[in-house]
């Protein structure tokens, strides 16, 4: 129990939540959120439940950390590879990638104040698995976890982290509607010379259709979507089963061949 009391500290205090806060949040009182973090009171499962959706991952990534993919920047291009096992390789190219699409997400809807951290996760997501079911070609790339609150890009955490400390983007805690939300403001504009014409379609067309929506909205948007319902909690969601979706979904057109 201590173990997981210190989870919760660590995860409540990268979040820039207050016991207080995280007391409200889970319609207890302040010093049952203490005794939970030292070790002292049993957690129920539907606590379980409410504290992964607060930190956004799975109940199983808050008992067993440890258990969850290491993220690894190559230093060298390398062939392409993922693996569902505990290291994830992050190729150069699709770091890059990643960085551009995200600092130009942020740059065109990344001032509005539904815009945090798991809004993003679902934006990346739709452009993600969109241009994959229209190309057939990968355009992050980024590996997509299913959790009870929709998709979440494993690589996230460790993109975002260097970008900070290369003046790239700045993390803001705010509140939305009392919620607490961790958002992310450019610093610079995208090299959209990195950004195909197809790419920044597919990503403006997301933008155009989800961008207005609040976490719980397109959380549940996501929840529709066959590749989140055909996989088990917690497991990597196959790019593969976009190919299956439902015409709400689909963005391609099957009989002309996209």
């Amino acid at each position: 129990m201590a173990h997981l009391g210190q989870t919760i500290k660590k995860m409540r205090e990268a979040l820039g939540l207050s016991q207080e806060n995280l007391a409200d949040q889970l319609g207890i009182s302040r010093p049952s959120v203490s005794q939970m973090e030292n070790g002292e009171r049993r957690i129920c499962a539907e606590e379980l439940q409410k504290l992964a959706g607060i930190f956004n991952i799975t109940v199983d990534h808050l008992l067993n950390p440890e258990r969850q993919p290491r993220i690894v920047i190559q230093e060298k291009q390398e062939p392409y590879k993922k693996s569902t096992a505990l290291r994830i390789s992050v190729p150069q190219k699709n770091l890059s990638k990643f960085r551009e699409v995200l600092l130009y997400i942020l740059n065109k809807v990344g001032a509005k104040p539904n815009i945090g951290e798991t809004v993003l996760y679902k934006l990346l997501y739709f452009v993600d698995f969109d241009f994959y079911e229209k190309y057939e070609e990968q355009l992050i790339g980024a590996t997509y976890q299913k959790n009870q609150y929709g998709p979440t890009p494993i690589e996230f955490g460790k993109i975002v982290d260097l970008m900070i400390q290369e003046g790239e983007i700045i993390v803001v805690k705010d509140e939305y509607f009392r919620y607490p939300k961790t958002k992310y403001l450019p610093k610079k504009v995208p090299d959209l010379t990195k950004l195909k014409a197809n790419e920044v379609e597919v990503i403006d067309r997301v933008l155009s259709r989800l961008s207005d929506l609040n976490a719980k909205q397109i959380s549940e948007y996501s929840h529709r979507d066959v590749p989140w319902l055909t996989t088990e909690e917690g497991e990597i969601i196959d790019y593969e089963s976009v190919f299956y979706r439902t015409p709400e979904y689909s963005v391609r057109d099957y009989e002309d061949g996209f």
